[in-house]
């Protein structure tokens, strides 16, 4: 592609602003040397940019680029470099911000607007740049949003500074692009090349897209295994789409598993106390159930809770686990305390001297491992529940489990999981020790602390006496019923002010809210656990847990309190003049792109006494 000095000089020696000589001799050759020119140029459609946000038309890259940064609060340049993005990263985005625009919708935050010229009006600059890059990783991004979008191949035009050969490299994937995409060369479609894998495509008319089939740890749906076939004259790696991103789950896996062979971890999951009492007074206090049962333990770890089961009288337990080290270390403790099963050893009345046999493998492979029939398993139990419940996505290998191994009316171990929500005031932020350090004011460090917390999620406890507002249910799952899409979930809740022992509604005191917490109870319940019932809760009303609770901070707090219908002089609802008397949230919770992890969106609204609202950008966060 031609460097910006090239087309610098092709603006210039244009023969649309070559001046008529009076020799015909020289208009000659300086037609001849701008012939080349002429041709490139040749047609509106090659020449013309149309701007991402609105209708306006550029003769450069360049120039829509300085638009968009000056009007639109969009910088290309600053984006693709903060976030280190390549080439089909870049092509990507660009096609991204295009749908979005066309449904009235901001690129950065995805609020919704009425109209496009509402959207012009809340476009605004991004600080968390990580916490955007999520949005457009998706392969149909890849495909061209509008047709003959000049844009999409030249952004990557040679700039002062970069890497020639990098230019270069871009050059050779604009022509892949362009003859995948609008070409017949169906050679062109078979080498395009995407992250170092050369996708197989047998539509043309199609880019490859992650959504085609559901990957459940390398699997399909129907727990098929995608292949990775090798060329063996290039030795390059031809796969599609599916095997691509199995090709990611997979060593993201390895690395999620290999975590768990630290010893650390498993004390301070055992040491946890709530973790313990909890899952003991369900296995250990339910004989009715456990007695003479075939039990699953999924993600054993220490084997800690399979122990439990073969000591409740369990007849078999398949411990499930997918670390190597784990698996072989579990296999010992269970060894250890005449709990492993060995067939060769019998009792004198022909019953297993243990019961707990350890499998190494994920769950969705086990049936390659062990001889277990579908639909024979009692009791499905499992520890899977991570940050804010569904950090490391490991239910949807329990659900797999209860599907695919779990009796029908079989009981599953926890059967109910909830999330619970609350805004915090000023003493769960660090605001508080930065303003009295040694008797010097350090606030201008706790405020900076503050803006950047607004841009990941933190984990950590949090006191309850914290809390200003009234806690809700923002989400129950039901483990026995629910589907697998409905672990990605949106919910609504609306926050109260919480009356303290000395405050009463009368008072007309407000506080300001800084955030919301989030924290989980899972449920032993009666459906399943008739003798003795039981709760594990990571609430800040109880002892702290591993856990600990999820905190996400607003941009600004929101002051909040019982206020009355202000009839004299409007003021800005969520202000100290004018509290707001409750917070409106829309969460939503999804599996992220980044297998393992989860995206957080967080919307709120300050509601009047009036019932006028005040509505906040939506917040982005990714829990990873």
């Amino acid at each position: 592609m031609p460097s910006k000095t090239n087309q610098s000089e092709k603006e210039e020696k244009s023969p649309y602003k070559v001046e008529q000589e009076e020799d015909d001799d020289e208009e000659e050759v300086e037609e001849e040397q701008n012939w080349d020119d002429w041709e490139e140029n040749d047609g509106d459609s090659d020449s013309e940019f149309i701007c991402l946000f609105c209708d306006s038309n550029f003769s450069s890259c360049t120039s829509l680029f300085q638009h968009c940064a000056s009007v639109h609060h969009f910088d290309f340049h600053v984006v693709r470099d903060s976030l280190n993005l390549d080439f089909y990263a870049s092509f990507k985005l660009i096609n991204y911000i295009r749908s979005k625009v066309a449904e009235s919708r901001c690129w950065s935050c995805g609020l919704a607007c009425q109209s496009k010229h509402d959207l012009q009006n809340h476009l605004h600059d991004v600080t968390d740049f990580n916490g955007i890059k999520p949005l457009w990783d998706d392969d149909k991004y890849l495909k061209p949003f509008m047709q003959d979008d000049s844009l999409l191949y030249n952004f990557g035009e040679f700039e002062e500074g970069e890497d020639e050969e990098t230019s270069t490299m871009d050059e050779d994937l604009v022509k892949d692009l362009k003859d995948a995409i609008y070409g017949d060369n169906q050679d062109a479609v078979k080498k395009l090349v995407v992250n170092d894998d050369v996708y197989v495509s047998d539509d043309h008319s199609s880019l490859p897209s992650s959504s085609d089939k559901e990957l459940v740890n390398g699997k399909d749906s129907r727990g098929s295994v995608s292949s990775i076939d090798k060329n063996p004259e290039e030795g390059s790696l031809i796969s599609n789409p599916q095997n691509h991103i199995a090709t990611h789950i997979r060593k993201v896996n390895e690395s999620y598993f290999g975590s768990y062979s630290s010893f650390g971890i498993h004390r301070e999951m055992l040491s946890d106390k709530a973790r313990m009492d909890a899952y003991g007074q369900a296995i250990l206090k339910n004989p009715s159930l456990l007695n003479g049962a075939v039990v699953m333990d999924v993600g054993c770890g220490t084997g800690i809770l399979s122990l439990f089961s073969a000591q409740a009288g369990a007849s078999r337990v398949i411990a499930v686990e997918a670390s190597a080290k784990m698996a072989a270390v579990a296999s010992q403790v269970a060894k250890n305390n005449g709990l492993l099963l060995n067939k060769s050893e019998t009792r004198v009345n022909g019953n297993q001297k243990g019961v707990v046999e350890v499998v190494h493998g994920m769950v969705e492979e086990i049936d390659k491992i062990v001889e277990l029939q579908p639909h024979s398993v009692d009791v499905l139990l499992s520890e899977w529940m991570g940050y804010c419940l569904l950090y490391e996505s490991m239910l949807g290998s329990v659900l797999y489990a209860r599907d695919r191994y779990l009796k029908p009316g079989g009981a599953i171990l926890p059967d109910t999981a909830t999330i619970f929500v609350a805004g915090f005031g000023k003493g769960g932020t660090s605001l508080p020790f930065w303003e009295n350090v040694c008797d010097f004011d350090m606030s201008c460090i706790g405020e900076e602390l503050v803006i950047d917390a607004a841009r990941y999620p933190i984990v950590d406890v949090i006191d309850h006496q914290d809390l200003v507002t009234s806690s809700t249910i923002l989400q129950t799952f039901d483990l026995a019923t629910m589907k697998h899409h409905e672990v990605d979930f949106t919910a609504t809740a609306s926050l109260e002010p919480k009356l303290s022992a000395s405050e009463n509604e009368n008072s007309k005191t407000c506080c300001w809210c800084y955030g919301v917490v989030l924290w989980f109870d899972t449920g032993f319940t009666t459906r399943f656990c008739r003798d003795t019932p039981a709760v594990l809760s990571t609430s800040p009303y109880t002892p702290k847990t591993h856990w600990s609770q999820t905190i996400l901070t607003f941009r600004e707090p929101i002051a909040i309190g019982f206020g009355e219908e202000n009839g004299t002089k409007p003021e800005t609802i969520g202000t100290e003049g004018y509290p707001a008397v409750k917070i409106d949230l829309r969460v939503s919770i999804v599996r992220s792109t980044e297998h393992r992890s989860i995206d957080i969106s967080m919307e709120a609204a300050g509601v009047s006494p009036d019932g006028r609202r005040r509505t906040w950008p939506a917040q982005l966060f990714s829990l990873q």
